[in-house]
């Protein structure tokens, strides 16, 4: 007959091992809900300081313009018009910016709209 195998743990560490368990729990909670529209804390900063979001979101990922061309087949001077909201962008080129950027393309626009309108094509 084998016997159960039981661990010994101090008061302490068994309250920290619970709390380290909801803390993990809330953790997973979150990424759960995440519809990828959340946005950094320092991205968000950035923008509230009047930065694009694509800048931002580029500068949070320690990514040059060029990065970001090779990552998404795009040219680099598209991207920097749409960064510079002379240019919209396409739904394919803000999916595929979203994408690398981890966010959606509606984050991207509803955090950028005021330049949107510039686009004449």
């Amino acid at each position: 007959m084998t016997e159960p195998r039981t661990i010994i743990l101090t008061r302490k560490k068994y309250n920290a091992l619970l709390t380290r368990n909801e803390e993990l729990e809330e953790r997973l909670a979150a990424l759960d809900a995440d519809d990828g529209n959340r946005i950094p804390h320092d991205v968000a900063l950035a923008i509230m300081r009047g930065e694009s979001p694509f800048v931002a979101f580029r500068h949070h990922l320690g990514i040059t313009l060029r990065d970001l061309s090779r990552r998404t087949g795009i040219g680099a001077s598209y991207l920097s018009e749409i960064e510079r909201g002379i240019k919209s962008g396409s739904a394919a080129a803000l999916s595929r910016i979203a994408t690398v950027f981890g966010t959606t393309i509606d984050t991207l626009v509803t955090t950028h709209g005021h330049t949107m309108a510039k686009d004449k094509n």
